[in-house]
């Protein structure tokens, strides 16, 4: 079994990026700590660790705040994304069969979930679309980032935001362009595409019509 304060971390971090605690919620040491079955000195530990990722914010005697999603952090959240991902196609390139490969067969699982009505099986397959493009960029430290990056994602709902029909087929489309310009060894095109995908992505966190 994981450390007390694993499991307190992993506990309360799945219930914010799921949105279970809300933005604007109060969790208290004691009711995480009767929640989880351990006792409240794991549950600083990791309160005081999720302080750290931005998504709490403590107030001694008080409690952890669920910090409210904001048009600042999802601009934030994005922007970055829009750095690393960029720089990944051009580092990716010249693209490895196994790489190319495991980018076609993720595009294919889109493309049944998206036939199947299957959300989340298409947002499974969207997020490891990108990330294996981050991993080929062969720097683990921005790969960890990028994990970051899309759980803190996770919360601002874009799974919903790209529920329509219509937004998820415009998404195969981008991930089937990056694709080519991958194989074309095109890395300015592909860095391009990059970028006008996560643009696309950030209207619709942002609730903007197409």
């Amino acid at each position: 079994m994981p450390p007390a304060a694993e499991r307190v971390y992993a506990h309360v971090k799945r219930a914010i990026l799921s949105r279970r605690y809300a933005g604007g919620s109060l969790l208290t040491e004691g009711g995480l700590a009767d929640e989880v079955g351990v006792s409240r000195t794991p549950v600083r530990e990791a309160l005081l660790r999720l302080e750290m990722e931005g998504l709490l914010k403590l107030y001694p005697k008080k409690g952890a705040l669920v910090l409210p999603v904001s048009a600042q952090e999802i601009a934030d959240v994005m922007q970055a994304r829009r750095l690393v991902e960029q720089f990944a196609v051009r580092a990716a390139i010249p693209a490895p069969v196994q790489l190319l490969d495991q980018l076609e067969e993720l595009v294919a699982e889109q493309k049944a979930a998206e036939a199947a009505g299957n959300g989340e099986g298409f947002a499974q397959a969207d997020r490891a679309f990108h990330r294996a493009i981050v991993v080929a960029a062969g720097n683990v430290i921005i790969e960890n980032w990028y994990d970051q990056l899309r759980d803190r994602q996770l919360r601002m709902g874009v799974e919903f935001a790209r529920s329509t029909t219509d937004r998820v087929r415009r998404s195969i489309d981008d991930h089937e362009a990056i694709l080519h310009a991958l194989r074309s060894g095109e890395a300015v095109g592909a860095a391009e595409l990059a970028g006008t995908h996560i643009d696309r992505i950030e209207r619709e966190l942002r609730g903007e019509r197409e």
